[in-house]
């Protein structure tokens, strides 16, 4: 009785004492009173123990709401559960063959707060023999999972999507508390990725073959699409959510099973998508998840069982995971950096323009593939000079869970000091810095990895800063002449990821959509990333590989065709004694 009821109370006290606290810390606590065994979304039992509860209160004190919630989407039996009552820093899960499991590493990694440098929780380097046990669950299901209609595949994903909308909100704290980003972008960040469970709901038409009736006499020839077996994903830490769905949906709908490594940066979102997905009701072994750094990355390249791999991440990593993987046999797609480019006509729109810049170049604090990071203004920039940098200006720094926050901060210490080392290589390669974002203070925040937004002006294409992709919200501001110019720019640059061009001109917009040399072209559109019916077609130095993620070049990568040329013998049904019609004799056999 005393384990019953004498939680409950210490909440009830708790909850009292802290009324004149924060509304988000009141709601938080309210919720937590009456979670000690709270049901599912799904129907089922999602047991949190009191200790995990009391721990995630304890580690709050004296900070923010939002700690405590990022904790909390951690326990979600995600963590360990030895340490939870310990006061240690929970430990992230291994999802093995179905279960989740504590990795017996000796070696760990702190996933951290980029916002206060707080450990969160520690993540394993998985070892060899947990690695070998994950790829071994998901080939001992690839057979019974793809024999499995493909009705009742895409029912779990049905479920998937309806479980992700029910728990955005945690799935978007998790992704501020880990990744820094805020709860506006973090929201984002998820629903970018359930559209693309959405689109695996109607997977069945994206399986369909062909078939040609009587290639020859008695004769039919037909097309069938088949999955690989064991496929892996790679993913960064920008998008903790979004890219594990652009993933493994559409990769366990097609009817593979599945290894999936998380950044080490930021693994709580995919975990909880991983739980998620096993209350939908993904059998053990289709999708296996794993954590570690570099050996990890090296096993799933190296790995004989696993067919096709799928990466996002910067251009270093991606070549060496394009490359290694392809020496092995595999199917790879490799989503590489970007320079995303803006070129902006002196015709268009003031307001609109403006906005859409500051958005695409200093949300996120810039670390997105899709960011804008180079404007090249037609013309001249004086007449937009003064309206970006009110709109640098105006942008709010801060914590990400905070509610006037802008921009959060930088993934890491390290991703910092290269932004800042690169907007000083600008300036000292005779860039201008109109707006410097360096040394901002964040009250109550100081040990964060902030950077503010940072205007460059008098960028020249042969300045570092222009050649390297910074990763932070930083816009480097270039002039041309003419169109035809600022084309021939953006053309000359290595990568080909996306581009903008604002103008209210329809021939200029369709002169630079053809010309271009990109592969995802907005048109007074800042950040023109495809929807899921479409495909994320990065061109030239920002893609390598053959098939492209998501859409219909995702389902194709995924599987492969097979055709099928079958006769049967008419003996047993009565037949035409001509095979031919006359006249035909000429045309040949």
């Amino acid at each position: 009785l005393i384990l019953t009821f004498f939680p409950p109370l210490l909440f009830f006290l708790f909850f009292q004492i802290i009324q004149q606290s924060p509304p988000q810390f009141s709601s938080f606590l309210k919720e937590l009173s009456n979670c000690h065994c709270q049901k599912g979304a799904a129907g089922k039992g999602r047991s949190r123990s009191t200790m995990s509860v009391l721990l995630a209160l304890r580690q709050q004190h004296g900070t923010k709401w939002g700690l405590g919630l990022g904790q909390r989407a951690l326990m979600r039996g995600l963590a360990s559960s030895s340490s939870c009552g310990s006061g240690e820093v929970p430990k992230v899960k291994l999802l093995v063959d179905g279960q989740l499991e504590e990795s017996k590493t000796q070696s760990w990694v702190n996933v951290v707060n980029p916002a206060t440098q707080q450990t969160l929780s520690k993540l394993p380097l998985t070892t060899g023999e947990e690695f070998q046990r994950s790829v071994q669950a998901a080939k001992d299901a690839f057979m019974k999972w793809r024999d499995t209609p493909i009705s009742v595949r895409t029912r779990v994903m049905f479920k998937l999507q309806e479980l992700i909308r029910a728990n955005t909100e945690e799935l978007a704290r998790s992704i501020t508390m880990e990744q820094g980003k805020t709860l506006a972008d973090a929201r984002g960040d998820v629903f970018r990725g359930l559209e693309v469970v959405e689109y695996a709901c109607g997977m069945a038409p994206q399986l369909a073959g062909e078939m040609v009736e009587n290639v020859a006499t008695g004769i039919d020839c037909y097309s069938i699409r088949q999955p690989l077996g064991v496929c892996a994903g790679i993913c960064p830490f920008n998008f903790p959510a979004m890219v594990p769905l652009w993933m493994f949906p559409l990769a366990v709908t097609s009817g593979n099973t599945f290894v999936l490594k998380p950044s080490e940066k930021d693994p709580g979102a995919a975990m909880i998508l991983a739980e998620l997905a096993m209350q939908a009701g993904l059998p053990k072994g289709v999708l296996n998840v794993v954590h570690g750094t570099h050996d990890v990355v090296n096993n799933i390249l190296d790995h004989p069982d696993i067919k096709a791999i799928s990466f996002v991440g910067s251009d270093k990593a991606g070549r060496y995971i394009y490359e290694r993987g392809s020496a092995q046999g595999k199917r790879v797609q490799s989503n590489l950096g970007a320079k995303n480019h803006a070129v902006v006509l002196p015709d268009a729109d003031l307001e609109s323009t403006v906005k859409a810049l500051a958005g695409a170049s200093f949300g996120a604090a810039g670390q997105r593939c899709m960011a804008i990071s180079a404007a090249v203004f037609v013309g001249g920039m004086d007449k937009w000079r003064q309206p970006l940098m009110d709109a640098a200006k105006s942008l709010k720094v801060n914590a990400g869970w905070e509610a006037d926050a802008d921009v959060g901060p930088m993934i890491s210490p390290e991703a910092k000091l290269r932004c800042e080392r690169l907007i000083q290589s600008g300036i000292s390669e005779g860039a201008q810095c109109i707006v410097d974002g360096r040394g901002v203070k964040v009250p109550g925040y100081e040990q964060g990895n902030w950077v503010g937004p940072t205007l460059l002006s008098h960028v020249q294409p042969h300045m570092e800063c222009y050649k390297e992709e910074i990763f932070g919200p930083v816009l480097s501001c270039l002039e041309a002449d003419s169109l035809d110019d600022a084309i021939s720019l953006v053309n000359a640059n290595k990568h080909g990821n996306g581009t903008a061009i604002f103008t209210r001109s329809g021939a200029a917009a369709r002169k630079f959509q053809h010309e271009v040399d990109v592969g995802m072209v907005g048109i007074n559109v800042g950040i023109p990333v495809p929807l899921p019916f479409f495909s994320f077609t990065g061109w030239r130095g920002s893609f390598a590989g053959d098939l492209h993620m998501y859409g219909r070049a995702g389902v194709q990568f995924y599987t492969q065709p097979k055709t099928v040329t079958s006769k049967w013998i008419m003996d047993d049904i009565a037949t035409s004694s001509s095979s031919r019609m006359p006249g035909l004799d000429r045309v040949g056999s």
